[in-house]
């Protein structure tokens, strides 16, 4: 055999080891739905956001956007896929509503 014959030839494209990164910080990649849900979250934030930039008031901005993450804060953990969906469309409504009270009262211009 030749020195050429013994030499193992390994790829770019082939995974040598079966650890990650995330899970060797103990997290596990998110499935397809699990990620779904976290950009419709992500979306619904960036909407807030937006929307209270736009408050002139800075004491009525700065609760609404405070309310949000606090919000946001207390549900981080949540992995159930339904009450997720859940947590997202409550979310969406209250986020209209309060808008829509904004709006009303004069507080909040529509874009």
């Amino acid at each position: 055999m030749t020195a050429t014959a013994l030499i193992k030839r390994t790829y770019a494209t082939v995974l040598r080891t079966n650890s990650s990164r995330l899970r060797s910080r103990g997290k596990s990649p998110l499935g397809l739905d699990h990620f779904i849900q976290r950009q419709r979250a992500l979306a619904l934030w960036r909407d807030i956001v937006r929307s209270t930039a736009s408050i002139s008031e800075p004491g009525i901005r700065q609760e609404m956007v405070q309310f949000a993450r606090s919000e946001f804060e207390k549900h981080r953990h949540v992995t159930d896929l339904s009450h997720i969906r859940y947590l997202i469309s409550t979310g969406k409504t209250q986020f209209d509503t309060m808008k829509g009270t904004l709006i009303n009262s004069g507080v909040l211009t529509e874009a």
